[in-house]
């Protein structure tokens, strides 16, 4: 059985290559390790073979870890699941990224829950790419007034946009529907210029990161091909 360690070096180098058949720069794609029902153990073996960078989609679940590895600093912690509003307290305390960020009341309530002593919190809008009806996400249109917005809003910083592209879709759908998120965040770069950085791309997993990299990825989701599958539920 492989290690964790080992796995790792194995995704690294998948990402490494992707960025190069690409034509990119190196090191302009980033590795985030989803950790969701990962025990804190993982993610200390995984901190020790070099890997910083950590999603969580369940905030209890999250919590916990993250108090129980409060002495690994160099840890940065990336909320990717849907947000509740009744929890965005301990969100915008205990992230320095949400990835899936899709309403502007959750926006605000994050602005105003985030600590002025921490830095601002980097944000991604959650888009739902294909219109699917059981994911979360808004709608490439409703992108502008969002935009708009949040870019008002104190102790946080747009960062990009993130996409869950249907599993299902055939290759050349699924690549394209990664072109349109690139596509839809080049313009609103140009839309937006006073916006924040919108330089990021949150896009691709385990089975199809060498396509959302060659469509302009800047973060890649990875979980299975990192930690091993998850164990079947009881």
């Amino acid at each position: 059985m492989s290690s964790i360690a080992d796995n790792l070096g194995s995704v690294t180098r998948r990402i490494q290559k992707a960025t190069l058949h690409a034509g990119r720069e190196p090191g302009s794609v980033s590795l985030l390790a989803v950790s969701k029902t990962r025990s804190a153990e993982e993610l200390r073996q995984a901190v020790a073979a070099g890997q910083r960078a950590f999603g969580e989609n369940y905030l209890q679940e999250a919590l916990e870890k993250i108090e129980a590895l409060s002495d690994l600093t160099e840890i940065d912690w990336h909320f990717i699941g849907p947000i509740q509003s009744n929890k965005t307290r301990q969100i915008a305390s205990a992230f320095s990224w949400v990835h899936s960020l899709d309403r502007l009341k959750v926006a605000r309530r994050l602005s105003e829950q985030r600590e002025t002593g921490l830095p601002p919190l980097n944000i991604c809008l959650q888009v739902n790419i294909n219109n699917e009806q059981s994911k979360s996400g808004c709608q490439p249109d409703e992108l502008p007034t969002l935009i708009e917005e949040i870019s008002q809003l104190p102790g946080l910083t747009l960062r990009g946009l993130m996409a869950i592209p249907d599993p299902e879709q055939t290759e050349s759908a699924l690549r394209e529907s990664f072109r349109k998120l690139a596509n839809t965040l080049k313009k609103l770069r140009q839309d937006y210029p006073e916006a924040g950085p919108l330089d990021t791309l949150s896009m691709g997993m385990s089975g199809d990161l060498e396509i959302a990299i060659a469509e302009g990825a800047t973060w890649v989701r990875i979980g299975t091909a990192v930690f091993g599958e998850r164990s079947p539920k009881s």
